[in-house]
Formats: structure tokens, C-alpha cells, sequence
């Protein structure tokens, strides 16, 4: 066993990447797939045939359902939901009711965040605390709000990205403040 997992968790996958630390009271269940170097904090419940890349921080209560994909560098603020049915009932729920999330490599998601399925969180992407996700979220992109509305971009480091540098039809390249780095967006 590569990885460390504390007494009081549930791990059910055989699938878990070297280094990855598991703490109290978390469950992964059977099938799931994560990958090297993850946290998984306290009280987290990772259902089965859920995907979690590497490097990926997942805060304490967090809740991944089937048919969610989370990308390499992830971070995950704590007590956020991500859901895989549109139209839930009891009575009537089937696997063939899921609907796939993925969340793409470096983004970024506040705490007490719920994401509704069958989105696209962009890539180095931040969701502030509490945002009800509704939409995809582009790449870059700093979305607030219940439901989301898209308030700018910010760069690899996270900081917001203000300084525009060249317009090129749906295109625009932003520098950041305070790491120096081009970020090129979509519009």
C-alpha cells in the first residue's frame, strides 16, 4: 500500500495513486480511481467509478458523486457537492440517470460550492464560496454567485488578471499583476 489511509476511513477501490493521504471518516467507494499525491480530508464521500487525476485537494466533507472526472491540481474547498442527476426522484432512480461532470486540470472550487451535473469547470478556473454552478465555467474564468455570473479571469497563480494586452477577434491575452505570466482567454 503506496498511500496512507487513517484508521476510521472506508477505502473500497483497489485504485489509489502513491502518496495520497486519506483521513477520518472518509469513504471512497469501489471502483473509484485517484491518483497520485491526493488529500482527501475528513469526512469525505467519493462514490464508486468516480475519477480523481493527481496532486488534487479535496477538503474536508466534500461530496463526489458517480460520473464526475476531476482532472490533475484540483483544489476543492470544503463542504462542496457535486451532483450526476438532473431530475432526481427516489423512486425512480438508475444509473441511466447520470449525468457526467468533469472538472478540468488546476481548477479551483470554493468552499460550500454546489455544482450542478453536465457541466465543464475550465481549466485554472476559480468558483468563489458558496456559487450555485449552473453552467460551464470557461477556462480561467472567476465565477461568484448563485447561480454563477462570470466576473473576470484570473491567472495560473490565482490572482485576478486585469491588464489586457491584445484583442485578436474572440481572443484576448492578460497579463497578471503579480506573477508576470500571459494568460490567453476566450471571449
Amino acid at each position: 500500500m503506496g498511500y496512507y489511509k487513517h484508521d476510521t476511513a472506508i477505502v473500497e477501490s483497489d485504485s489509489i495513486g502513491e502518496g495520497t493521504k486519506i483521513w477520518h471518516f472518509a469513504q471512497i467507494r469501489e471502483n473509484a480511481k485517484i491518483g497520485k499525491n491526493c488529500n482527501i480530508g475528513k469526512g469525505v464521500y467519493i462514490d464508486r467509478d468516480v475519477t480523481i487525476g493527481n496532486n488534487v485537494k479535496i477538503q474536508n466533507f466534500v461530496s463526489i458523486y458517480k460520473g464526475v472526472e476531476i482532472e490533475d491540481d484540483v483544489f476543492i474547498g470544503p463542504s462542496a457537492t457535486f451532483t450526476n442527476d438532473l431530475y432526481p426522484r427516489s423512486e425512480s432512480w438508475s444509473d441511466e440517470d447520470i449525468v457526467s461532470t468533469v472538472v478540468e486540470k488546476g481548477a479551483s472550487i470554493g468552499a460550500n460550492s454546489t455544482i450542478l451535473c453536465g457541466i465543464k469547470i475550465g481549466s485554472y478556473s476559480m468558483i468563489g464560496a458558496g456559487s450555485v454552478v449552473n453552467k460551464d465555467v470557461p477556462k480561467f474564468g472567476l465565477v461568484v454567485g448563485n447561480p454563477i455570473s462570470l466576473k473576470g479571469y484570473v491567472c495560473y497563480c490565482g490572482k485576478r488578471l486585469i491588464d489586457k494586452f491584445s484583442e485578436d477577434g474572440k481572443d484576448i491575452v492578460l497579463k497578471c499583476r503579480s506573477c508576470g505570466k500571459r494568460v490567453e482567454v476566450n471571449k
